[in-house]
């Protein structure tokens, strides 16, 4: 019972990792604004881009990032040895997984946060890091093409489960079962996230990032 309530513990410290609310912390600093009332009114990056800059988005990514990597690589390895499940991975993918819906729910903003890509992508290169580049430059192909993050962001992770499947055929780690199984979940929740940007697309009312569209034709 004692090793169920540590899994708890490390559970809970990971969501609150995730929950740390740092682009809304970056809106506060640098303009005395709840980023979430500007732009597309949502706690993410991509929102922090649209209306404070590319620096202070840098930024928010970095830590994003981070948010997801520190529960996976260091919390679920690290603390509370002797959990009740064996396998390390699993305990990785709890952590990294609780991370990121303490990022889209935060409990110190009345749990609303971003969309958790990036917390996403700390995750995946804890787990797995030589899916990440494969998985960025779906993301960044996509971009370029469309102009749509919200786009970008739902095909980057659904190329993840097929990454995982074909890089072992050109001689990469397998991937554990587990992570297999995450990874067809994942484009799931992204989509859920995303649910709303689908319904603008849909409707041709999404933001577009016109200047990350290099192949436009000019008007």
């Amino acid at each position: 019972m004692e090793s169920y309530f540590q899994l708890f513990i490390l559970l809970f410290i990971s969501y609150l990792t995730g929950s740390l609310p740092n682009s809304i912390i970056m809106g506060k600093l640098t303009k005395g604004i709840d980023i979430r009332d500007y732009g597309s009114n949502n706690a993410g990056a991509t929102n922090v881009f649209r209306v404070l800059g590319w620096k202070p988005a840098l930024i928010v990514v970095i830590i994003d990032i981070f948010k997801g990597w520190l529960p996976t690589a260091i919390f679920a390895t690290k603390l509370f040895q002797g959990q009740p499940i064996s396998d390390v991975g699993i305990v990785q993918i709890l952590c990294g997984f609780a991370a990121v819906l303490g990022h889209s729910y935060t409990i110190f903003a009345s749990f609303r946060g971003g969309k958790g890509i990036a917390t996403l992508a700390g995750m995946l290169i804890a787990l797995y890091p030589i899916a990440f580049p494969i998985c960025l430059l779906v993301f960044i192909i996509t971009l370029i093409l469309s102009g749509y993050v919200s786009l970008s962001s739902i095909i980057a992770t659904i190329s993840l489960p097929v990454t995982l499947l074909l890089l072992p055929l050109i001689g990469a780690e397998h991937s554990s079962l587990s992570l297999l199984i995450f990874a067809l979940l994942i484009p799931w929740f992204t989509i859920f996230t995303h649910r709303k940007n689908i319904m603008r697309l849909r409707d041709g009312t999404e933001n577009r990032f016109e200047k990350a569209m290099i192949f436009k034709k000019s008007k």
